[in-house]
């Protein structure tokens, strides 16, 4: 079937718009594990080491670490893969990107004074810590159609609220309708003017709505999700090193947003009941997101003794400022009353607005999170490292204007503190050094099953040539997740395995 071709008239300013949820909240809370080629391959667990471009976004007092300074970039490919499951019918889809995952440089200044601060090191980082690239295909004979979602917002509201008015566009109506009543009000226009849903002629002068789609048997689906682009952290690093066995260190962080998703569903297969009859229905959104954040990060790392480093660091919550853009279209085909039963006779109607909806800008506040770490060093032959962190997901909070007290409240209610843990250990043979790790991440979700328990694993290996080195790692982290097609009406989910694997190549040039 044909997706409905989407271009810009008008752009829309929208007061207040329920339009983001807590999988918006959960998006920009969570980071992946992304870094140089050395920090995959022990899967992040560097709070307690340093002495890596990447290990400043654990612990921002590594960069002191350092002995001279360095210049690092890293080549990613990264690779997403989902097995679902929707009523018993399996699909899989898959999607990869290559970009830069990682660049930047530290520069160390030795003290040469009678001080007790032996060395300072600023340092610039640049990190992806989150590529969206990801692509999910469900298919199955489902028990709810598309039309609750419709139905659901438009149940109550005044007809003349959702209906283009006499000698009114579809363009215009959806506009004006979004401009005084916002997204809910849009929603429900686009069930009522595509014939999905009709006036209750039973409502007793009440502005009730049925569906004209009837599916005692099921509805045969097609729901298409695809997202792109990233979300991208610049860090500014000062850090000291203070006699011989204390690191202290400052981050300040700069956050890009730039998230574009797309999903689509088809419905076929209804029954052919009446005059009013819908026999199929196409629903597609598009929605870009973007903005920009800040947040900071203070860290320390002891050296115990020879062997034993011990590390602790903080990561403020992150400010985001953000903006929404949607467009929609809804395609639906209805019997004619001729004779219901001929599929060739069937009535198209698009309601295609052609608007590109602009959301006011609103805030969204990530949680904070406290990492504790722990290094034991072989020597010159290699080190073990375990990180620990608390992050709570549901302190997130959406700030704007007009508020976000509904969904404020259900992210407080529904997500959790999670316990997450990383294990690294590295060996050396002469320039050759051989790494792996390990990491667990708890759901943020109180049920545990809207999105499962990370787990992932990683490999790599390093050679040093002197002024430069080369590492390489693969990393692969599996989660398992119940995902709703939509937040209201259809509310069916489709289990989803999701693994995301990613080879990194770094470059590293001593100064």
């Amino acid at each position: 079937m044909k997706k409905i071709g989407l271009f810009i008239l008008s752009v829309l300013a929208v007061s207040f718009s329920n339009a983001q949820d807590i999988t918006d909240a959960l998006r920009y809370s969570t980071n992946q594990l992304s870094g140089t080629a050395r920090y995959r391959a022990m899967s992040g667990a560097f709070g307690a080491l340093g002495g890596d471009l990447s290990a400043m976004a654990t612990n921002p007092a590594g960069s002191a670490v350092f002995s001279t300074g360095e210049i690092a970039i890293s080549l990613t490919s990264y690779n997403n893969d989902n097995d679902a499951s929707y009523f018993g019918t399996a699909t899989n889809a898959s999607d990869s990107a290559f970009d830069i995952g990682q660049a930047g440089a530290v520069f160390v200044f030795d003290n040469t004074g009678n001080s007790d601060w032996t060395k300072f090191s600023l340092g610039f980082n640049y990190q992806n810590v989150n590529n969206f690239n990801d692509n999910l295909f469900v298919a199955g004979i489902g028990t709810t159609s598309v039309d609750q979602y419709f139905l659901t917002y438009a149940q109550g509201l005044d007809i003349a609220n959702i209906s283009a008015q006499p000698g009114e566009s579809l363009t215009e109506a959806y506009i004006d309708i979004g401009r005084a009543f916002g997204f809910g009000h849009q929603q429900a226009f686009l069930g009522y003017e595509s014939f999905i849903l009709d006036l209750d002629p039973s409502g007793n002068g009440i502005d009730e709505y049925i569906s004209n789609a009837s599916y005692a048997s099921g509805v045969d689906q097609e729901y298409s999700y695809a997202t792109s682009d990233y979300n991208r952290k610049f860090t500014f690093n000062l850090a000291a090193q203070y006699k011989e066995n204390l690191y202290l260190g400052l981050n300040l962080n700069s956050h890009v947003v730039d998230y574009r998703r797309s999903t689509f569903i088809s419905e076929i297969g209804f029954d052919r009941v009446n005059d009013f009859s819908v026999t199929e229905i196409e629903f597609a959104n598009e929605l870009y997101t973007y903005g920009t954040g800040f947040s900071f990060q203070a860290g320390a790392i002891a050296k115990v003794n020879d062997d034993v480093r011990l590390g602790v660091s903080y990561q403020s919550p992150t400010w985001y400022r953000l903006n929404d853009e949607l467009s929609q279209a809804v395609r639906v085909f209805t019997v004619d009353p001729v004779d219901i039963n001929d599929p060739s006779l069937d009535f198209e109607d698009v309601v295609a607005p052609n608007v590109i909806t602009l959301f006011d800008d609103y805030r969204l506040r990530t949680p904070g999170e406290l990492t504790g770490s722990f290094a034991y060093i072989f020597g010159k032959q290699g080190l073990i490292s375990f990180d620990y962190t608390r992050k709570d997901f549901g302190s997130a909070e959406f700030k704007q204007n007009t508020g976000f007290n509904a969904e404020n409240t259900l992210i407080s209610n529904s997500l959790k503190a999670t316990n997450n843990y990383r294990l690294g250990a590295e060996y050396r043979i002469e320039a050759f050094s051989l790494r792996g790790g390990y990491r667990f991440e708890e759901s943020p979700y109180e049920n545990g099953s809207t999105i499962g328990d990370l787990t992932g694993f990683s490999v790599g290996a390093g050679y040093s040539f002197g002024g430069w080195k080369l590492d390489l790692a693969y990393d692969q982290a599996q989660q398992e997740r119940n995902q709703q097609l939509f937040n209201v009406g259809l509310t069916d989910t489709a289990f989803v395995d999701n693994i995301n694997s990613n080879v990194t190549l770094t470059l590293t040039l001593k100064l």
